[in-house]
């Protein structure tokens, strides 16, 4: 159980080895989907058990954590909920500036949940100014950070990829110019957020593929950027003895319906090789949306019973649907790390991959501990599921093979660790920034 903040004196900075107070930021954190809400829950318990005083301030999806850590809740207008995407607020629900300001957004066609979240955190944490030693922002990169620094609140930005890449990705695979009209009307806050990142003083990253992006989209300065990578837990995603696996399943994550997860090329997949595994399955970790692209990809191809989504469950159930699955699939355009990959590796599960973003970083190479394929290509993603169909027995040495480079690369007590390293030397540099690096 984590104990209370530590008081200090007003205007007093923590000791080199003084326990520290960490308000943790996420604008969303769906619990069991989609790595914003996995990086928060693992993070947040990791940094409690090196003995810092944390507490997460989240908008809706709010995440799970530990009931030893306080979770602030600060309620946005749930405008992309799961069950009604999109709805126009009554004006009835507008209570404060902040839901004018984000109905306002909005209503001008662009994502509003990064601005108005960071406003709400910051509207919140300026009345605790001197309970907290810093910010730590994961991936939200609104002007409220901007003011926190200014009231005297050190932020660290975290970005595991820039969001300027999938603004990137979705133009290019806009089917009409209207299309391609409204996507750049809603990426628009990624100027917001390129913007924040380049005043930031400190900013970590997860891979070197998103610390290469960062400095090209955002404009971040190297020397303000580093590399902390993610963990996972795999005392929890381990192999289970005794579970014989479905060669007729596979699975794989479905956080979002955009390009950039390349979900089309898996079930484009799917179909090809169920011409010959006919009983072949795919399970998707995840929630399909109403009037989806995927829902109409897997219409169009005859998928409807052959796809089975699973959402709302417990890392237990993820863990043995991974132990009893020939495979896990990473179909992905592009990843700034991707936690889905290390966690399906860390059970022993066989891993098919594209070659998109960091993913090689994390995965490895092809045929030692993962089948690696071309990334947009629903041929090669088949070819690559098929090699583990082929040869079962060779597909569990390489499952076994990603599992020992999962467990001597990743765990969230080393991320935890290096965090803290940056924490430590963002409380130790000047104000303009002029401060050393780690």
């Amino acid at each position: 159980m984590q104990s209370g903040p530590t008081p200090r004196p007003d205007g007093a900075r923590p000791g080199p080895d003084d326990p520290l107070r960490v308000a943790l930021l996420t604008y969303r954190g769906k619990p069991h989907v989609g790595g914003q809400g996995v990086y928060v829950r693992h993070l947040a318990r990791a940094l409690v058990n090196l003995g810092h005083h944390v507490e997460v301030l989240s908008g809706q999806p709010y995440p799970v954590v530990d009931e030893s850590i306080p979770l602030i809740e600060l309620p946005s207008l749930d405008i992309y909920n799961d069950h009604f995407p999109m709805r126009m607020p009554g004006i009835w629900e507008l209570n404060d500036r902040w839901d004018w300001l984000e109905v306002t957004a909005f209503s001008s066609g662009t994502f509003p949940e990064p601005l108005a979240f960071s406003m709400r955190a910051w509207d919140h944490l300026r009345r605790r100014r001197h309970e907290f030693d810093l910010v730590q922002d994961n991936q939200c990169l609104g002007y409220g950070l901007l003011l926190m620094e200014r009231d005297g609140l050190p932020v660290l930005g975290t970005i595991h990829h820039p969001i300027t890449v999938d603004r990137r990705l979705e133009m290019e695979h806009a089917e009409s110019p209207r299309q391609r009209w409204s996507k750049a009307r809603w990426y628009a806050f990624t100027k917001m957020q390129t913007r924040v990142a380049r005043r930031l003083r400190r900013v970590i990253t997860v891979s070197q593929s998103s610390y290469d992006d960062i400095c090209r989209d955002h404009l971040v300065s190297p020397s303000k950027l580093h590399i902390v990578p993610v963990g996972v837990d795999p005392d929890l995603f381990t192999p289970m003895p005794g579970v014989v696996r479905d060669r007729n399943r596979i699975i794989s994550t479905a956080s979002s319906d955009v390009a950039m997860k390349g979900q089309r090329y898996l079930l484009e997949a799917l179909a090809k090789l169920r011409t010959e595994y006919p009983d072949l399955k795919l399970v998707l970790v995840g929630r399909l949306k109403e009037g989806s692209a995927a829902q109409r990809t897997i219409e169009t191809l005859g998928l409807n019973d052959a796809v089975e989504f699973i959402s709302g469950v417990p890392d237990e159930t993820i863990v043995e649907l991974y132990n009893s699955s020939a495979c896990a699939v990473v179909p992905s355009l592009y990843e700034g790390f991707s936690l889905p990959a290390i966690e399906a590796m860390s059970t022993g599960c066989p891993l098919v991959a594209t070659t998109g973003g960091a993913i090689p970083e994390v995965a490895g190479p092809d045929g030692e501990s993962c089948f690696a394929v071309a990334p947009g290509d629903s041929e090669a993603l088949a070819a690559g599921i098929r090699r583990v169909l082929e040869d079962p027995e060779g597909a569990a040495r390489i499952g076994l093979a990603g599992r020992e480079r999962v467990i001597h690369r990743w765990s969230w007590r080393h991320t935890a660790e290096r965090t803290v390293e940056h924490y430590r030397a963002l409380l130790a540099e000047p104000a303009d920034g002029t401060g050393t690096g780690v």
